[in-house]
């Protein structure tokens, strides 16, 4: 019992060690190979795990041999184009200067529900406002209105407006933060007068961050004090 936990626990790491050198993404972002490779990494983890009677060297070998070949495959993507479309194919147009696709939507065997559906999700609720559709090689679709349908940056419309800066969570859960509070230029006699200011102690605060220009953002946690 205690040896199945052992493999498993390990089996576990090195699946998490094989999903992290293959990069950081989410399922819906990755291209097909990547995808097929993740999918087959799980399925040859499960077998060693379930039968205690094949060797962890056993176990482990297939799912480094898949490991190593897509990270030749990843190199060689990168060097031959030819390749990497071969491997992960073409971005294809759907919609051209606001004209549909209808080869294209057959191509990739997309209905216009779902064509629809993608628009919906980037903001597009009107087709006749849209310009280009480009189905992307993850699945995704970007969406590009046409220039007088976007919203008019606040440069063009000549409106002046505060320098941005990434808020630092200085409080996270009852618990300070140490390196956040001395990155955004505070200490803790700050964060006290702060806590203070809220009327609520630190076991009590569930966020606390603060921006460059001094905007302070608190969350207080919610049921029984």
């Amino acid at each position: 019992m205690l040896l199945s936990f052992l493999r498993t626990m390990f089996l576990y790491l090195v699946l998490i060690a094989a999903v992290r050198l293959m990069g950081k993404r989410q399922i819906g972002q990755m291209e097909p190979a990547e995808f097929v490779v993740t999918m087959l990494i799980a399925n040859l983890a499960a077998i060693p795990m379930q039968d205690g009677g094949i060797s962890l060297f056993s176990g482990l070998s297939p799912i480094l041999t898949v490991l190593g070949m897509q990270l030749v495959l990843a190199v060689a993507s990168l060097r031959w184009i030819s390749f990497r479309r071969l491997l992960c194919g073409k971005p294809v147009i759907l919609i051209a200067e606001g004209k549909i696709q209808q080869d294209n939507l057959r191509r990739t065997r997309l209905t216009l529900d779902e064509l629809s559906e993608h628009l919906r999700q980037q903001g597009a609720l009107d087709m006749s406002t849209v310009q280009y559709a480009i189905l992307e090689t993850n699945g995704q679709v970007s969406v590009f209105r046409y220039p007088e349908e976007e919203p008019a940056p606040a440069k063009a419309a000549g409106v002046a407006v505060p320098a941005q800066s990434l808020p630092v969570t200085v409080v996270s859960d009852g618990r300070i933060l140490e390196d956040n509070l001395t990155r955004a230029d505070r200490n803790r006699a700050w964060l006290g007068k702060e806590l203070q200011r809220q009327g609520c102690p630190l076991r009590r605060t569930l966020l606390l961050t603060v921006d460059g220009q001094g905007k302070v953002y608190f969350v207080k946690k919610e049921g029984k004090p």
